[in-house]
């Protein structure tokens, strides 16, 4: 599948549009659509504004120009249209005559040192487009510039209803590459991005200041090399509701697959019913529980949906003889989840490579309830088993084991948070965090599995070095159980046939949206759940159908 949302480097953005150049489709052009395309957004969301007026804050580059662009269309719509240069531009600026003749007005900064004209535009119209500075900065900010967007920034702190900020391609004064953001910075409400997004606006701090983000075409031509081998994108719904599989009016619960999760302990009996119940909102035909039997009494009542395969336990985690009876009793299982809840006792690292390896101690075999069995031929090894996801407990008791990467069935996705990456990689948490999109790609690439890396801006790395960013950063999501609630949903749309990165990109995007959805409701992030995420999932997949 094609993702629609490309992510790129400055570097990337600037060669991109130099190869269009030179094939004939000049900057010119691109300059023209990516105004147009803006104004487009402007007038479709908030063309009611119209009357109270827009104020663009010009810059003397490509983002000055795109903001006069989407300037002079707007008030040939009728839009009372106002541009405040900031910075001087080329004497006889074609974009400034067609402006002027559009019926917008032009103020200029070096008119006006004390800002006064400019305190008055902004108490005179109802959006601010910020257009001064694109990705090309350097930091810190001096001169005039910074003089002017801290003073709009202050001043915008302290007006009762401010103008709605709208960001041209990114907020004036954040590095696009790194992240990083200069202090006089104006945050917005709504940053528009052109052609791709940069990989800065998904990074913090930057990514606090840029409010809601929407990517607008400037009419690339086809078939450029250097924008087809870009590899990184950013996840949108239109590409989730692609990955989602059908579901046909004559279907039965075998249609939909059968996710087999092997999770919980006494311990951490919850993980097992939140990614069960997630499993099955993602659509899986039949979810069963592979448990510690001690467990099974006192959750089965909390799950009438779930069948149970109920497993031999040691002091009420898994126990190394477990291993033969899931692996006998696979059934129809094409997905499995493994490790929310485990814990981390060594005899559940057993049961893991036991698992892995089809090689379980011992030749006695035993079945659903323990009953013994006569031995039987050895099952598949672990590159043979359905489709496999590791998440949480089950990542750090993975890493105990020797060789971990190749035991795995091909195409295995793991879930980890930057701390279980830590222990997965060697590498130390704070590198991971200061590289995450470099580091889920040479890891994923490494161990040949697809890595989703959890956090803020959730990477999704695959082998073949495609990456996807799930565009969501919320503390509704920082709280325990969330994650156990992320495996069930990736396992179940895996158990559907859905491919690894696909599964995991998808369950990603509808996990981040249900926790949002949870805090709109709630009215606040501090008081959401694991389980509202149950709530809210069906809404999501809703929107998606």
């Amino acid at each position: 599948m094609v993702f629609t949302q490309k992510l790129v480097s400055v570097a990337e953005m600037i060669a991109i549009e130099k190869q269009a150049d030179a094939s004939g489709f000049t900057y010119a052009r691109m300059m023209d659509n990516a105004g147009n395309n803006l104004a487009s957004v402007i007038q479709e969301r908030f063309g009611f504004l119209d009357e109270d007026g827009i104020l663009g804050l010009v810059g003397s580059g490509n983002n000055g120009g795109d903001t006069l662009v989407a300037l002079t269309a707007l008030a040939l719509d009728g839009w009372k249209a106002t541009a405040y240069l900031v910075r001087v531009r080329e004497a006889g600026d074609p974009l400034l005559e067609k402006l002027v003749q559009a019926g917008g007005r032009i103020y200029h900064s070096y008119e006006d040192r004390g800002f006064a004209e400019l305190d008055r535009l902004l108490n005179e119209h109802a959006i601010l487009l910020d257009g001064v500075l694109g990705t090309g900065i350097k930091l810190p900010l001096r001169g005039e510039v910074s003089r002017a967007l801290e003073h709009v920034r202050l001043l915008l702190g302290e007006m009762e209803t401010p103008p709605l900020v709208i960001a041209v391609d990114c907020p004036s004064g954040v590095d696009c590459d790194l992240g990083e953001a200069a202090e006089q910075t104006i945050p917005a409400d709504l940053t528009v991005t052109m052609a791709a997004i940069k990989t800065g606006l998904v990074r913090f701090p930057a990514a606090a200041l840029v409010g809601e983000l929407t990517l607008v075409g400037i009419g690339l031509p086809d078939k450029l090399p250097a924008w087809e081998k870009i590899n990184r994108f950013v996840a949108s719904q239109e590409d989730v509701r692609r990955i989602l599989p059908p579901r046909p009016l004559d279907a039965h619960k075998g249609t939909f697959g059968t996710a087999l999760i092997l999770a919980g302990s006494l311990n951490y009996s919850g993980a097992v019913l939140l990614s069960g119940r997630a499993a099955y909102l993602a659509g899986a035909g039949l979810v069963t529980l592979g448990v510690p039997a001690p467990l099974h009494r006192a959750l089965a009542g909390n799950f009438p949906e779930a069948t149970w395969l109920l497993l031999p336990d040691e002091l009420g985690v898994f126990a190394r003889k477990a291993a033969p009876v899931v692996l006998k009793h696979l059934g129809r299982a094409t997905g499995i989840l493994l490790g929310p809840g485990f814990g981390q006792e060594e005899t559940s690292r057993g049961f893991i490579e036991d698992f892995l390896s089809g090689e379980p101690e011992g030749d006695e075999k035993r079945g659903l309830g323990f009953v013994r069995q006569p031995a039987a031929a050895q099952p598949a090894p672990g590159n043979q088993l359905p489709p496999l996801v590791v998440d949480a407990d089950g990542l750090k008791l993975l890493a105990q084991i020797q060789d971990w990467q190749g035991k795995l069935p091909p195409q295995s996705i793991l879930t980890p948070h930057p701390g279980e990456m830590a222990v997965l990689s060697g590498v130390e948490k704070g590198e991971i965090q200061a590289d995450r999109l470099g580091i889920a790609e040479k890891f994923s690439r490494e161990w040949g599995h697809v890595l989703v890396l959890k956090g803020a801006y959730t990477v999704v790395a695959a082998p073949d070095g495609r990456l996807v960013v799930i565009p969501v950063a919320t503390p509704a999501l920082a709280r325990a159980g969330t994650g156990d609630v992320l495996a069930g949903l990736i396992v179940g749309l895996r158990a559907q046939g859905v491919d690894a990165f696909e599964a995991a990109v998808a369950g990603a995007w509808i996990h981040a949206q249900a926790g949002l959805l949870a805090a709109a409701q709630a009215g606040n992030t501090a008081s959401i759940l694991a389980g509202d995420l149950l709530e809210t999932i069906p809404q999501v997949m809703s929107e998606l159908a």
